[in-house]
């Protein structure tokens, strides 16, 4: 079985293609049809999440604990007994956070770290990979984090993979066909795109 690496993930992002580990732990590559986005330009928050984001009741950070984020994110959930993200994929994308192609998003109360998300960054593109939630909003809260900074960065394309959670439908999630995706992505990596400092 191949060794994940960071050059194996961005070769694949850029080809549109993206690793999810089986039951028995081997990687296995996926390029769904169809393909489903959040655009950034018509990405819209329900008021009442608009509200507790002004509320600042969370603090959010990035890129402060990106390993205990995706830690968080391949924990057993209600629904979900197994986990797609194995002990190979935490290394793999820890090793390319440390080339500053891949982020998180965390969303801290009381210094404990109750949300938060993670992807990948290649110029133009954001390869949303999961999100995880200890307290309610808490994930939701990381995503308008999220587009606020693609938005400012540059970024066009922000790539959710599949349709898998339908309360992103209230974002603006649509789905588009994979050649569809694939034209959005030779454009998104033309671009060049800043995820910019921390926080």
């Amino acid at each position: 079985m191949a060794t994940l690496t960071p050059d194996m993930l961005i070769a694949a992002y850029c080809q549109g293609i993206f690793p999810m580990a089986g039951d028995d732990g081997a990687i296995h590559w996926y390029d769904p049809h169809p393909r489903a986005i959040i655009p950034l330009d018509a990405f819209h928050v329900p008021r009442r999440l608009a509200r507790t984001v002004r509320q600042g009741r969370f603090a959010v950070r990035t890129d402060t604990s990106f390993r205990a984020v995706m830690q968080a994110c391949a924990e057993p959930a209600q629904g979900r007994e197994t986990t797609w993200i194995s002990a190979q994929m935490i290394d793999a994308y820890a090793a390319l956070h440390q080339m500053g192609m891949a982020h998180s998003v965390e969303v801290w109360r009381d210094e404990r770290l109750i949300g938060g998300l993670y992807g990948v960054a290649i110029r133009g593109l954001f390869a949303g990979e999961s999100m995880f939630s200890r307290e309610r909003d808490a994930s939701k809260v990381a995503l308008v984090h999220l587009v606020e900074r693609l938005q400012r960065g540059g970024f066009v394309l922000l790539d959710s993979q599949f349709l898998g959670s339908p309360h992103l439908l209230q974002f603006g999630l649509i789905e588009i066909p994979r050649q569809e995706y694939r034209r959005r992505l030779a454009r998104a990596l033309q671009v060049e795109a800043s995820w910019g400092s921390v926080p």
